[in-house]
């Protein structure tokens, strides 16, 4: 449970620029430090996270405390994640007309944005290379990237959309597969049953064929 605190607590004050931002640092801790999930894993978490209101930090930190610890865990990894920017925005909300006139500060944040930035661009990317593996990936992908950054389209009724159509893509994707299998095991049949019919027919032939041999034989034996 400690480990579980102490992960998430230091997320949440090494990470910069939201939760996007923690994609990266977070699939690092839990798939090749931790090896608390797969890939695959993470890539489902991340799209439940994503796709559930409120922030994706705290989404993600939530899932994954409830999936190590049970109920307890969920608490304890939200706890951790949303602990240091909370007493960090106390401190800055204490100070903040020093912050506004300093401008090393203005400069440091100025860095810190930049930072969040490439954060972010590389969380973008894990996902895409994790996600995108047919053309039905890349397909949606782009189409909800132009109906939301073109078209201005409500992202929740991306989200209903594109869950329509995977369980849709779901569903004929199976009944393709039942039915080539449905297909195969009706000629397994067919082969079985026209391979039985050709041995009995060989069978009833021989059966059928005077036995020549036989016939010399009992003919020396006459003689």
């Amino acid at each position: 449970m400690l480990e579980l605190f102490v992960t998430f607590f230091k997320l949440g004050l090494f990470t910069i620029g939201g939760g996007v931002a923690m994609i990266p640092i977070l699939s690092n801790i839990m798939v090749k430090d931790k090896k608390w999930f797969s890939e695959d894993e993470m890539i489902d978490i991340i799209a439940i996270c994503q796709g559930l209101p409120g922030v994706i930090a705290i989404n993600m930190a939530t899932y994954v405390g409830f999936k190590r610890r049970g109920l307890i865990g969920s608490f304890v990894a939200t706890f951790g994640v949303t602990l240091p920017s909370f007493v960090i925005i106390v401190i800055i909300a204490k100070g903040m007309n020093f912050i506004d006139g300093n401008p090393h500060i203005q400069g440091a944040l100025g860095g810190l944005r930049a930072a969040a930035l490439g954060l972010i661009i590389i969380a973008v990317y894990q996902v895409a290379k994790g996600v995108i593996k047919d053309s039905f990936s890349a397909i949606g992908a782009v189409v909800s990237f132009v109906l939301i950054a073109i078209f201005k389209i409500n992202v929740v009724y991306i989200i209903i959309l594109f869950l329509a159509l995977g369980i849709t893509r779901a569903y004929m994707k199976k009944s393709s597969i039942e039915s080539v299998e449905t297909l195969k095991s009706a000629d397994d049949t067919e082969l079985v049953e026209g391979k039985g019919d050709t041995e009995s027919s060989k069978f009833k032939v021989d059966e059928e064929v005077p036995d020549f041999n036989h016939d010399e034989k009992r003919r020396g034996s006459d003689k």
